[in-house]
């Protein structure tokens, strides 16, 4: 063989490695981010230039869906495969207090759950969660690492999330104390002077989670660069309460023109609420920046999917002037609607050499597809039923497939349970289906009216007969609030 037909071969054999190693996965999932609320999606505000770089080298969905227009549920329908019609958290169900001594998490995952942790355990990868969990509290069956994760640490109660200075984190199953004195996270101004910046010290501390749980995501990177690894990161940002360390708000200095926030609706008061909250985001996109800084200094950026998302849309807190930060991206709602607002969320991904960088793709896709295309691409045979179906086609640049079923039920609020679904460009959103199943059904042409400013139902009943079938295909909770009236 001569030297030149020998380099050729070497760079055939080289090229190739990457296709056939497992590659190694990391999950970056914001919380309450909104559609609108990161640069590549319009944000002209708030400043995130490491997912604007992301996308910029990634691909961008422009129609992706979170599982559900809040918290637990939404997180439930990513880590099982299933929507919320069939999942088993299906709203946030609270368990104890706010307090220490009462942390009892939310409803836990079934011992033995099918998850996308223990699919990717069970694979041979080395998998962990560092961030917020939501499913199962302390002891419970619902813990990380009873359910496909090695290893975890973070938040186990959302009701402990509510506070960025927390007395403890967990560490796998034990409490790891933090240089944090204890307060309650739901609290208004106490003082004389609501501009007084000292009056504000009350409502920190040391330690700030976001921070130390960075730190730890950073670090089971480098202990198993080895790989193949996955790794979740649901961040807390930036759900309230108004938190982050004094520093950051130099990057808004002079920006806004701001009162100071006493507290209100249970959250804590910020002297600079606005420059807090642009702040809040800043530094969550500098912690996915250090997340990406470490792939590309350990050598792994080529062989790892980085995925980005959010959980839900905005907040509806008024304590954040969603208005002046258009952060819907001019869709309906936000949080805890299951109109678009509430729903679609940002979604990048990136992978060196796999996905083509700077591209954009509409193709219509949700929580529930993330494990068949994960499956898809590690090469795993799932044996247990799914609604969503793998988007790994999308990401390689190759025809789309066809959507999955796209449905969402929600029943916290006013609502008297809230249902969508959505078929091609149309989206059907039902409200009070807990009451009166044949409550009616208001209909929306997406492709024209992506806003939901206008209900066509009456000129298309042949469509809102197909979209109240898949409503009442939903299968029956064991939560009596999470049924509907008739089905």
């Amino acid at each position: 063989m001569t030297p030149r037909l020998l380099l050729l071969v070497l760079c055939l054999v080289a090229c190739q490695q990457p296709a056939d190693e497992p590659p190694n996965i990391i999950y970056f999932l914001a919380d309450d981010l909104g559609y609108g609320e990161v640069g590549a999606y319009g944000q002209e505000i708030i400043q995130t230039p490491h997912l604007d770089r992301l996308a910029a080298e990634g691909l961008r969905f422009t129609q992706h869906y979170s599982g559900s227009p809040v918290c637990a549920p939404s997180r439930c329908t990513l880590l099982t495969g299933r929507h919320t019609g069939h999942c088993y958290v299906r709203d946030n169900f609270e368990l104890g207090g706010f307090a220490d001594e009462e942390e009892h998490g939310q409803l836990p995952l079934r011992k033995g759950a099918f998850t996308l942790g223990r699919m990717l355990q069970n694979a041979g990868y080395a998998t962990a969660i560092v961030g917020k969990w939501g499913l199962g509290g302390p002891g419970s069956t619902g813990v990380p690492n009873q359910q496909g994760f090695d290893f975890f640490y973070g938040y186990l109660d959302q009701k402990q999330a509510h506070n960025y200075y927390p007395t403890h984190l967990w560490r796998n199953t034990v409490w790891d104390t933090l240089r944090n004195p204890y307060f309650h996270p739901h609290q208004r101004f106490e003082g004389d002077d609501l501009y007084d910046p000292s009056a504000y010290d009350r409502y920190k501390g040391v330690d700030y989670a976001p921070d130390l749980m960075m730190e730890e995501a950073e670090a089971f990177i480098r202990a198993n660069a080895a790989g193949p690894f996955f790794l979740y990161v649901p961040h807390v940002v930036p759900h309230l309460a108004l938190q982050v360390p004094d520093e950051a708000l130099a990057a808004y200095d002079g920006v806004f023109d701001e009162e100071p926030y006493p507290g209100g609706q249970g959250y804590l008061p910020h002297i600079r609420p606005k420059s807090a909250y642009a702040a809040m985001i800043t530094r969550m996109d500098a912690h996915l920046g250090r997340l990406m800084a470490v792939l590309e200094e350990l050598g792994l950026a080529d062989n790892t999917l980085v995925m980005f998302s959010s959980d839900n849309g905005p907040t509806y807190v008024g304590s954040v002037d969603v208005e002046l930060f258009d952060s819907a991206g001019g869709l309906r709602g936000g949080k805890g609607e299951v109109y678009e607002g509430g729903i679609r969320v940002p979604m990048i991904a990136y992978w060196p050499g796999r996905i083509a960088p700077g591209t954009t793709t509409d193709h219509v896709s949700a929580f529930w597809d993330i494990i068949p295309t994960v499956a898809d691409l590690a090469g795993i045979t799932v044996d247990v039923a799914l609604d969503g179906k793998s988007f790994l086609p999308v990401l390689l640049g190759e025809p789309a497939p066809p959507p999955s079923e796209m449905y969402w039920e929600y029943h916290g609020r006013s609502w008297q349970g809230a249902q969508a679904v959505r078929l091609g460009d149309w989206k059907g959103v039902r409200l009070g289906g807990r009451a009166d199943a044949n409550a009616p059904i208001a209909l929306y042409d997406l492709a024209a009216d992506p806003a939901e400013t206008t209900d066509v139902a009456a000129a298309h009943p042949d469509v809102v007969v197909e979209i109240d079938a898949v409503m009442r295909s939903r299968s029956p909770s064991h939560i009596a609030r999470w049924r509907f009236a008739g089905y």
